[in-house]
């Protein structure tokens, strides 16, 4: 393949001839040659990432009109200045950043004798239209979600938070993709050294492509092997806006809906949207709830294998009776009926998750009645276990955020179980503890805005304080405490 010099020269023809032969397989690649009064141009653009109308109307059709009686190497600015109406324009002698420009939907203008090349902004390649995240549902509040497309997300935000002061910082990773990123922030409201951060751990991002912000994600994140998540993800412009106003700072990702907020702190996962759009009575109620079912989710099994395993005297005389009545015929122990129920558990909410709404449905309901209730009837489980399991993973279910801490939590707690007795569970739900609260993300520590940790600053955690009771912005990062830019 043909390797292009440094500039591009002051023959067109040449220029032209050159990229033919370095797209000569490529068919979307379009070249129309127009005159301009004597001198000959030519445009180039890439079929199905341009707005061919903005290319007929404001670049072809009133350069073929004009006339270019300008010095040959003065014929391109006159071309900007006076004939071009497009909106976004820019010369060019550089043929990495021309070639950069034509792959992400621009178009080129060659003219004869100049040395340069002109850059004409008429990206308008096909995108999804706006609409609710189905993993972040609302019955109150916006239906807008983030899209594939890094302008339209920055719009969005701009619409949300109208004020001089939010900031936006360009750049790319990806050493082949040259994926373009943006870093969003208040000025005066984010915290300088989380800003700091955040620009370092993403200047040591090497790669050769990032195709979503999960690539991201992983590579600056904190505890890599931690189950705990210190970096946060949102697909809804109204979170993204929030955060920023709480003093955070966020990371859009050209062609991912899902933006990177950081830093991101354990009570984070038990907050909703909806919880500001609702009453305040409610919203703590509901918190409460995911709290409890978090908490339910990781335990009741454990406790479970516990009990009928090493702590009998623990259960009511009737309880282990009909316990030990529902076990007769099982040919497994209570270890791996739990392993087997979890495992097919999390196997049938794969498989109706992946299939379409209407099937993945009615999977759902086939496997939880006749699969649960043939196993129960052929003895190959007990009705105790399955019911455990059961209510272990719908709680679960209760904070969609938590759900891969859930998993790997429990089946770690139900092995400790299972070898320790009680003994075993406490000292997991201890190094669970432990893990949690010597994480940062940041700077800040996971537990932070906790009441147990810090008195006075839980307006917006376990429970949600009224508005007039709440700070007006930067609750966990602006102001005194944490320092600000």
């Amino acid at each position: 393949m043909q390797s292009f010099p440094e500039k591009i020269s002051a023959v067109m023809r040449e220029n032209v001839e050159r990229m033919k032969e370095y797209f000569h397989l490529d068919k979307t690649v379009k070249y129309h040659f127009f005159s301009a009064g004597k001198a000959e141009c030519c445009v180039v653009f890439i079929d199905g990432m341009t707005n061919s109308a903005l290319i007929n109307e404001y670049v072809i059709k009133p350069a073929a009109q004009a006339s270019l009686k300008a010095a040959p190497e003065e014929r391109l600015a006159h071309l900007e200045k006076d004939v071009v109406q497009a909106g976004e324009t820019s010369q060019q002698e550089s043929w990495s950043e021309l070639l950069q420009a034509l792959v992400r939907g621009d178009s080129l203008v060659f003219c004869d004798g100049c040395a340069r090349a002109l850059i004409v902004g008429s990206k308008g390649y096909e995108r999804r239209s706006i609409s609710e995240p189905d993993g972040e549902v609302v019955m109150k509040g916006p239906r807008e979600g983030l899209t594939e497309v890094l302008l339209s997300n920055i719009a969005m935000l701009r619409r949300k938070v109208c004020s001089e002061k939010l900031r936006f910082e360009f750049f790319e990773l990806g050493e082949t993709t040259k994926t373009a990123c943006c870093i969003c922030y208040i000025d005066g409201t984010a915290d300088a050294r989380v800003l700091a951060e955040l620009r370092e751990r993403a200047g040591r991002i090497r790669i050769d492509g990032v195709l979503d912000s999960n690539y991201v994600t992983e590579l600056i994140r904190e505890n890599r092997f931690s189950p705990f998540r210190n970096v946060g993800t949102t697909e809804r412009p109204d979170i993204v806006a929030a955060k920023l106003l709480e003093g955070r700072a966020a990371m859009l990702v050209d062609g991912s809906p899902v933006a990177i907020t950081v830093p991101h702190i354990f009570i984070e996962h038990l907050q909703s949207n909806e919880d500001y759009y609702i009453s305040f009575y409610f919203a703590g109620i509901n918190r409460m709830l995911r709290l409890i079912g978090f908490l339910l989710s990781v335990s009741i099994a454990p406790v479970y294998i516990a009990m009928v395993t090493h702590h009998h005297e623990l259960l009511p005389t009737t309880l282990l009776v009909m316990i030990s009545h529902a076990r007769q015929g099982v040919p497994f122990s209570s270890l791996s009926e739990a392993l087997i129920l979890l495992l097919a558990f999390e196997v049938m909410r794969e498989a109706g998750s992946r299939m379409p709404s209407q099937m993945g449905q009615t999977l759902s309901v086939v496997g939880a009645l006749v699969v649960g209730q043939a196993a129960v009837a052929a003895s190959m489980v007990s009705a105790p276990m399955l019911i455990v399991i059961a209510f272990s993973g719908v709680t679960g279910l209760i904070s969609p955020k938590l759900k891969s801490v859930v998993i790997i939590a429990c089946v770690g707690l139900i092995l400790m179980a299972d070898a320790m007795g009680m003994y075993g569970y406490v000292m997991g739900m201890i190094w669970l503890a432990a893990n949690l609260a010597s994480q940062r993300s940041f700077g800040v520590p996971m537990l932070a805005s906790v009441p147990l940790m810090e008195a006075g600053d839980g307006e917006d955690s376990f429970v949600r304080a009224p508005f007039n009771r709440m700070k007006k912005f930067g609750r966990f990062l602006a102001g005194e405490k944490h320092g600000k830019n």
